[in-house]
């Protein structure tokens, strides 16, 4: 597949029994494609994929592969778990499904020395044809996969195409650019860099955000691209607010309240996390309630009611 474009890293919607809803994934994730996204990945850090079980997860590919139909676009599964053989069977499986692209994690919990983790992740691409991303976020997972490393990997595994580069440093970008030429794809996987990071060489966006503002996202990586330099800061100015949210702990919280106040999804979240309260409620409040009053005049598709998929 091409990693290129917006791809939103779809959350994951729940039902008040905290069921997945499926009626509203399909919608939501018509939705981000028909308002110019390029692609889908599910079962992320901002999907929840580490409260979801095995089969929920499969369900959840099902049902992003049958919203891409009308449009072609493939969908990517997150591929992350505690142990190394979970990984890979959902890998397997997701290759089975007809997704076109993997997003690999580091595993969950257990972060150590180079070999072991080169071990994880090169079992989970060794086991797929599929295009492969490596997802690197050493502020999350504690793992940091440096350029030298990534330099490794791309040399032994023809099917690595992408890293999705998110350890908040935009300098990286640069230094795999260095290292690695155009060997790998570079895909932003932090909100509020998605400017300096194109500037840099980074050339897709797996975006959070875009989940209630896919025709602003979708705009703003354009203009980027594009070397409007002007445009895209007026646009960037006021957007970063919103895509700050992305960078917090809380930003799974945080993201599906903004859906769930524009319309576009829901708050629940699965615990242990909790629905914002508060302080922080009211901060999020403050800076929705700013970029609502100054939204830019974008041209996009409303997102449709709830209807049975």
């Amino acid at each position: 597949m091409k990693w290129t474009g917006v791809i939103p890293a779809v959350t994951t919607p729940f039902e008040p029994s905290l069921a997945v809803d499926h009626n509203l994934l399909f919608q939501h994730t018509s939705w981000m494609l028909e308002n110019g996204c390029t692609g889908l990945v599910m079962l992320g850090s901002l999907g929840e994929g580490a409260t979801l079980e095995h089969d929920e997860k499969v369900a959840i590919l099902k049902t992003a592969l049958r919203a891409s139909e009308k449009t072609g676009t493939p969908v990517v599964a997150g591929i992350s778990s505690l142990s190394t053989a979970a990984a890979v069977r959902l890998a397997k499986e997701a290759e089975g499904l007809g997704c076109a692209g993997l997003m690999v994690l580091p595993p969950y919990v257990y972060s150590t020395d180079w070999r072991e983790m080169k071990a994880h992740i090169a079992a989970i691409i060794r086991a797929t044809k599929l295009s492969c991303m490596l997802y690197n976020n050493p502020v999350a997972y504690k793992t940091d996969y440096i350029p030298e490393q990534l330099q490794e990997l791309a040399q032994e595994f023809p099917n690595l195409h992408a890293v999705k580069e998110s350890s908040t440093d935009v300098r990286r970008v640069i230094a795999i650019r260095a290292i690695l030429g155009n060997r790998l794809t570079i895909c932003t996987g932090v909100d509020d860099a998605i400017v300096e990071a194109v500037a840099a060489g980074s050339s897709a966006w797996i975006a959070g955000l875009v989940n209630a503002f896919p025709a602003e996202s979708v705009a703003l990586y354009e203009l980027a691209m594009a070397g409007k330099h002007q445009e895209a800061f007026e646009l960037y100015r006021w957007f970063l607010p919103l895509l700050r949210l992305d960078t917090v702990p809380k930003f799974v919280q945080l993201i599906k309240w903004v859906q769930e106040q524009t319309g576009t999804g829901t708050a629940r979240v699965r615990p242990p996390r909790l629905e914002l309260v508060g302080a922080e409620l009211e901060e999020a409040k403050a800076v929705l309630a700013t970029a609502m009053a100054n939204l830019p005049s974008i041209k996009s598709t409303p997102f449709p009611a709830l209807q049975q998929a």
